[in-house]
């Protein structure tokens, strides 16, 4: 049985890591601190093969490994500090200098293991915030080569990620993949904890992404409804099953070593289109209204990736349409508020 190490597995990507990993016959360890939603479960913990390190990716001691680590032969770093806009222009800094140690840990790891003879391969995940200021839509991964880099300290420190599995192959010849996912959408997806309290009209924030954030404030009755901006922002949203499938296949494929893929769908939606059709499911019988709030400095306009590449080297296309994710996590966030 191939053992993978998820780390951040109990956060909201790393959940459908677990539960994508898990269904396909692997032995899987996660490891989580609970730091962003505090102690919460998820469906794959009592798996079978599932083993759950609760500590903090930064403390890995790679002179005295814990005996679960010891031959581990893929490792996908999905811990990290994260959020929607709001959580990472109210964190920048923190952000930055957090995720930097949880990256020079984790490569730290694989650097040791690969050496032992264990490690078969990294999977790294970056961003689609990496291509903040590229100009070419549909983007393309080589575009990482000519476009400025993101002025966030979020779409930087993703951009370092990419550089460690750079470094970690080019001194130590650690085999990697680079996935950058576009706006996972999905359940799971919890209240994040904080110190900082922000409201959109009178619906405080969850510091999470903008489809969550946009449910709840119609579940809550917000009318007109508060948009970020003018809601012209174009995303692809994506679901969390794609990106887990996306990313095992990415594992599984030789295709894919020290290549960098763009995992996404590439139907493209704007923010004021997600948010009327979520009021629309919710509340079919209102008219749509909505009011600007102030833009944050790094709301990136547009973000649509090219997705040929994904296709050609590893078969992957997302499959999951908008409208069934939507359902999805109305359903989900109508349940935790019952």
């Amino acid at each position: 049985m191939k053992k993978v190490l998820i780390t951040g597995s109990q956060g909201f990507i790393g959940s459908y890591l677990c539960a994508e990993f898990l269904e396909k016959g692997y032995h899987v360890v996660g490891v989580d601190n609970f730091s962003k939603y505090g102690p919460i479960t998820r469906p794959h913990d009592n798996h079978p093969n599932f083993h759950l390190i609760e500590m903090d990716v930064i403390d890995f001691d790679v002179d005295n490994l814990l005996p679960e680590l010891q031959d581990v032969e893929y490792i996908i770093s999905g811990a990290a500090m994260i959020g929607g806009i709001t959580y990472f222009h109210k964190y920048a800094y923190d952000l930055l200098a957090t995720n930097e140690r949880i990256m020079a840990s984790t490569f730290d790891l694989a650097i040791k293991l690969h050496q032992q003879g264990v490690l078969k391969r990294i999977i790294a995940l970056s961003s689609s915030m990496v291509f903040e200021n590229t100009k070419v839509y549909p983007t393309p991964e080589n575009d990482i080569k000519t476009c400025a880099p993101p002025m966030s300290t979020y779409g930087f420190q993703k951009l370092a990620v990419e550089y460690f599995c750079k470094g970690a192959h080019e001194q130590y010849g650690v085999p990697y993949t680079i996935i950058r996912p576009f706006n996972c959408v999905g359940v799971g997806e919890e209240d994040a904890i904080g110190e900082h309290e922000v409201k959109s009209g009178n619906i405080k924030l969850m510091m999470s992404h903008v489809l969550p954030d946009i449910i709840n404030k119609i579940i809550k009755g917000q009318d007109p409804l508060h948009i970020l901006g003018t809601g012209e922002q174009v995303r692809c949203y994506t679901n969390g099953r794609d990106i887990a499938r996306g990313i095992r296949m990415c594992l599984e494929s030789e295709n894919a070593v020290n290549e960098d893929f763009n995992i996404s769908t590439p139907v493209s939606t704007s923010v004021i289109e997600l948010a009327k059709l979520v009021w629309d499911i919710i509340n079919p019988d209102k008219d749509f209204s909505t009011v600007s709030d102030k833009a944050y400095e790094y709301d990136v306009q547009k973000r649509v990736p090219d997705v040929s590449k994904a296709k050609e080297l590893i078969g992957f296309e997302a499959e999951i349409g908008l409208e069934e994710s939507v359902n999805e996590v109305i359903e989900y966030m109508r349940g935790q508020s019952e």
